[in-house]
């Protein structure tokens, strides 16, 4: 871990508002693993976002309107977040997502096989227009017609632009937690 948690007592006024606000969203939607230390302090990617809140205030916003906002089922949701965890091998992302889609109703064997890059047979078809546009976003180069106009299909136009933005914003978590080589909690 090369950014060290923050107890809340030592942020600046500033920054305690950010992280105030990234608890808040924690405590109302993502409470199915650990986000914080035995002293309060934010842990995975959140660190980041309160050591640089230039940076880290606006990354949240944008994760939060994808949080608040979301329309895509939640089982579609995880198996892309968990589809792009996978993609960039980001351990905190994994451990948090894969508890969220235990949470979301996800079979285990379906949740392990995404979490090890691999593309399950059993995915329903709003899954797998999902998981393939996911490999195919995070693969480099645009997203083939076919890909884009199933998911279009699907998810409708709006559906396929949270999909986009969903699979942007949490690559952007990925990277932060590599960059910052960001662990898995213990127990």
């Amino acid at each position: 871990m090369r950014l060290p948690p923050i107890p809340p007592n030592d942020l600046s006024p500033e920054v305690r508002a950010l992280h105030d606000a990234i608890v808040e969203r924690m405590g109302r939607s993502l409470s199915a693993f650990a986000s914080q230390d035995a002293d309060g302090a934010l842990i995975g990617p959140f660190p980041a976002l309160l050591h640089f809140p230039r940076f880290g205030a606006p990354a949240f916003a944008f994760l939060d309107s994808l949080v608040g906002g979301a329309t895509l089922p939640e089982t579609v949701r995880e198996v892309v977040i968990l589809a792009v965890g996978a993609r960039f091998k980001a351990r905190y992302e994994l451990y948090s997502h894969e508890k969220m889609a235990v949470e979301a109703g996800l079979p285990r064997p379906l949740i392990a096989a995404i979490a090890a890059g691999q593309r399950p047979p059993d995915l329903d078809e709003m899954q797998a227009a999902a998981f393939d546009f996911v490999t195919a976003a995070t693969g480099g180069g645009s997203v083939p017609a076919s890909t884009y106009e199933q998911a279009r299909a699907l998810f409708g136009n709006e559906g396929v632009g949270e999909l986009a933005f969903l699979v942007a914003s949490y690559t952007v978590i990925c990277i932060l937690l590599n960059a910052f080589d960001v662990p898995v909690p213990e127990n």
